[in-house]
């Protein structure tokens, strides 16, 4: 049966946006990026974030578009950078402040930040991110 619904898509998982994985520098980061719905997180130096309808992920909920502030942290790995985001407060959907941690892409130019949005056997579109390489 597992087969039979893997044959079916079921137990899929949407692949990354085109681009490749990337190390950012924190300056690289602190900048406005854009949703494709016009939503914007605009990361500040300081560490601090503004977000305006922005889409994120917040564990398995659906794709939640989010407005406020709060502060935002950097990982990485050797390949690729992570950016953590907690709001100030907590949504109202999901009684959380945090978010799941957005991936760094490069494509040519343009740098993106994506997250994998809701279930992931529902084939929710990903949350991108993108702003002007420089």
């Amino acid at each position: 049966m597992g087969l039979g619904l893997t044959a079916c898509g079921r137990f899929t998982v949407m692949p990354p946006p085109e681009g490749e994985p990337v190390v950012l520098k924190p300056a690289e980061l602190a900048t406005t990026w854009t949703d494709a719905e016009g939503g914007t997180l605009t990361l500040k130096q300081d560490g601090t974030f503004i977000a305006d309808k922005v889409c994120v992920s917040v564990g398995w909920y659906d794709d939640l578009a989010w407005s406020g502030t709060g502060t935002w942290e950097q990982g990485s790995n050797k390949k690729q950078s992570f950016v953590g985001v907690t709001f100030d407060a907590d949504h109202p959907e999901t009684d959380g402040r945090q978010a799941d941690a957005y991936a760094a892409l490069r494509q040519g130019r343009v740098l993106k930040l994506w997250v994998s949005i809701g279930d992931p056997d529902n084939d929710y579109p990903n949350c991108v991110l993108t702003s002007p390489a420089s």
